[in-house]
């Protein structure tokens, strides 16, 4: 693989959630020695610390249930400025921090690989759709929407700042899905989201689910924003997750589907969220993430090192 300039972008957010701890994700991932792993397959590695947002105001008409709306807002903002400046020359690795980051990280970058001339996928490796919207949301945690936020569905206008860019939800592939809500449900048949579940990954293997995605966007000449969530690995695997479901992906699912797309040398970025050290056994499930961003930057089979979990 080609030798890239990588920098990490620190978000410690947890407001899209009611589960404290997500905000010690980026310090867990980089204490897990994340840029020492980039760094060591010779790639150019700078860490740009922590976004940090500015204040949040309330906001009028917002419906009462929703959670930290003026957090998630004053996130937003921030984080898209700070990742289309990141993507403009180098691949950003975004440390989380709960899933709402992704309403900032997916439109800064598509805004930047759009000044490009490309188009860009996002890749949504989790087990919940997070394709609520403020009046749909059961739960009013806003780490449940980011995606229908970047695909610019109706219900944000007044709540969220525009985004700078949206990504068509024919553009977005998800493979993990085992807890979706009803509205998502109904979202999704009616949207052009491509869909894997775990079922489909137990029928068809983790190969021919993620080429279906991969030859869509090689048809366009595209490239691919990664969104990975911890809920996304079996919990047996990865513990530390506020929302863990059980039956994730395995090791070695999540590996191939890393080392696929490191072959097919077209990530433009990567969220690692939803990473809760608070509920971690000793630093494994970070330290999980940083062996995954490895393999998507280039450490094959025969290059992992030996050790106990």
């Amino acid at each position: 693989m080609d030798r890239r300039d990588i920098s990490l972008v620190g978000i410690p957010m947890q407001a899209g959630t009611r589960v404290r701890g997500c905000l010690m994700g980026p310090d867990a991932l980089r204490t897990a020695g994340l840029e020492q792993s980039l760094a060591g397959l010779g790639h150019r590695v700078r860490d740009l610390g922590n976004v940090v947002p500015g204040a949040g105001a309330e906001v009028a008409g917002a419906p009462p249930h929703l959670h930290d709306l003026p957090g998630v807002v004053a996130w937003t903002a921030a984080i898209a400025e700070a990742a289309e400046a990141a993507a403009r020359d180098t691949v950003p690795v975004f440390l989380g921090g709960d899933h709402a980051l992704s309403g900032g990280t997916v439109p800064g970058v598509a805004r930047a690989v759009a000044a490009r001339g490309r188009p860009l996928f996002v890749l949504w490796l989790d087990a919940h759709a997070d394709l609520n919207t403020p009046a749909t949301t059961v739960s009013g945690n806003l780490h449940g929407c980011p995606v229908a936020y970047f695909t610019g569905q109706e219900g944000f206008a007044g709540l969220y700042p525009p985004p700078p860019a949206v990504v068509p939800p024919g553009r977005v592939g998800m493979i993990g899905l085992r807890s979706v809500d009803p509205p998502e449900r109904a979202a999704l048949a009616r949207l052009p989201v491509s869909t894997h579940d775990m079922r489909a990954l137990d029928e068809r293997g983790v190969v021919a689910c993620l080429r279906d995605f991969l030859d869509r966007v090689e048809a366009e000449d595209g490239l691919i924003h990664v969104s990975l969530d911890v809920d996304f690995l079996d919990p047996g695997i990865a513990p530390a997750v506020g929302t863990t479901v059980p039956g994730g992906a395995t090791f070695r699912e999540a590996h191939l589907i890393m080392e696929m797309l490191c072959d097919a040398g077209r990530v433009a970025a990567l969220d690692l969220v939803e990473l809760n050290p608070f509920l971690d056994d000793r630093g494994r499930t970070a330290r999980l993430l940083v062996d995954l961003a490895a393999s998507l930057f280039g450490r094959t089979v025969l290059d992992r090192p030996t050790r106990s979990f």
